[in-house]
């Protein structure tokens, strides 16, 4: 039996194709229909790139030309899909604060590395300098930064804002700062499930009235967690620093914190790693140095990933003491942390404004699979 193309068009107007509404003809799926004697060679494009739907438009195509044409004509079907380009992930503008220029994300893989120490100690440094600094103390269940600043027994006052109550933050050493640890006891744990978690810091970024800063430090918790993907999807945040020690145990955390920033769901920009706990020197030897948790490790890691290296801070016995009293070690004057401090704060002064001019401006992260932001194979 001779086939007849009309007949077979006639035919497909019978299938609707999956996800769209229409026929196959109307929708323009249908690109060609070639016919030789009883054979028949149908090329379609759709646009659902799932095994399962090229399957159906096969069989629905084999049936129908059966049933309403010939039931023994030879039938080839050519499938080709179209899907349209997938959106790039970061689809939503960040909802910025107003008056804040940049939000710089201090993270570590891991605790213990002196994270809340490098966020306390350049935020003092970028006051000195003349910036406007606030701090935002987001590690929820370990907050540190109210006793870095010495104000741990004070409390944030309410302020109108344009007709709305804000908080203030508080202020100390030129730097606003707001913390969980404002509005719990010194001895209560906080016992939050991460929404809850999530909900306090929102509170603490949006209703707070932060004026007009040059930077907000954001101190994060340690690890690539539930906490880190809420304050990427509520901030444009302009770049992450990470902090490490030289050891081989927190550089493998260390190198965790630098990928999921530059996943491809978030994509902050990194600008870049600090040695903290470089190497040691004692108060009576101040030109000698011990390696302590080995040598140069995070510099090595930031050359190994391509991310700039922002410098080493040693291991003093006042930093630690100056942090435990609430006066962070980059207030002295005319000494070795105050120079070490100082050239730090200027590198990562230097990388933000890089950023700000070759890179646009840092969106929200959505997430949009119950996936999340899971890891990705680069």
């Amino acid at each position: 039996m001779k086939l007849n193309k009309q007949d077979i068009f006639k035919a497909l107007e019978r299938i609707t194709v999956p996800g769209e509404g229409q026929n196959m003809v109307e929708s323009g799926a249908v690109k060609n229909v070639v016919t030789f004697g009883d054979e028949v060679v149908v090329d379609i494009t759709i646009n659902n790139p799932s095994l399962q739907a090229k399957k159906r438009v096969e069989v629905d195509i084999l049936k129908t030309i059966h049933e309403h044409v010939y039931q023994k004509a030879k039938i080839k079907v050519n499938v080709k899909v179209d899907a349209p380009a997938a959106p790039k992930p970061n689809v939503i503008k960040g909802k910025p604060i107003p008056g804040i220029k940049n939000i710089v994300a201090v993270a570590s893989g891991k605790g213990g590395v002196g994270k809340s120490t490098v966020t306390a100690n350049l935020a003092v440094s970028l006051a000195k300098m003349g910036f406007n600094v606030g701090v935002l103390d987001a590690d929820i269940y370990g907050p540190s930064i109210p006793i870095m600043f010495d104000v741990e027994a004070e409390k944030p006052l309410a302020v109108n804002v344009e007709g709305k109550s804000k908080m203030k933050p508080i202020e100390n050493y030129g730097v606003k700062v707001l913390s969980i640890g404002f509005f719990t006891q010194p001895n209560q744990a906080v016992v939050w499930r991460g929404p809850m978690a999530a909900k306090a810091l929102n509170q603490m970024i949006f209703d707070a009235h932060w004026g007009e800063l040059d930077f907000l430090l954001l101190d994060l918790p340690p690890g690539t967690g539930d906490i880190h993907l809420s304050i990427m999807q509520s901030l444009p945040i302009t770049g992450a620093v990470v902090v490490s020690t030289p050891q081989n145990i927190a550089l493998a955390d260390a190198k965790k914190g630098v990928a999921m920033f530059q996943q491809d769901s978030i994509q902050v920009p990194v600008l870049g790693i600090i040695e903290n706990m470089a190497y040691f020197t004692p108060e009576e030897l101040p030109d000698n140095k011990y390696y302590i948790f080995g040598k140069e490790g995070a510099k090595n890691l930031a050359e190994d990933l391509k991310v700039p290296f922002l410098g080493q801070l040693p291991l003093v016995q006042s930093i630690r003491e100056a942090g435990d009293v609430g006066r962070p070690a980059a207030l002295q004057t005319a000494t070795v942390l105050e120079q070490a401090f100082e050239k730090l704060t200027q590198n990562v002064v230097q990388e933000v404004v890089a950023r700000n001019e070759n890179l646009p401006p840092t969106e929200a992260i959505k997430i949009t699979t119950m996936a999340g932001c899971s890891a990705v194979k680069k």
